[in-house]
């Protein structure tokens, strides 16, 4: 589940596309804020801690 997090960061899928990442286009995260997030949510078991707009990672 993290790995497919990660697979679709916005940086990872502007490489595959032979871009450069531009951090600014950004609008669903790098591969490593994604899973970062998810695995909080995972690891503590509750959903609400993957809540990407109350926080800082």
């Amino acid at each position: 589940i993290l790995r497919a997090a990660a697979a679709i960061g916005d940086d990872t899928l502007q490489k595959e596309a032979g871009r450069r990442p531009v951090p600014d286009s950004f609008t669903h995260g790098t591969s490593a804020q994604r899973a970062a997030w998810l695995r909080r949510g995972y690891e503590s078991g509750d959903p609400a801690q993957c809540d990407t707009f109350s926080g800082d990672i």
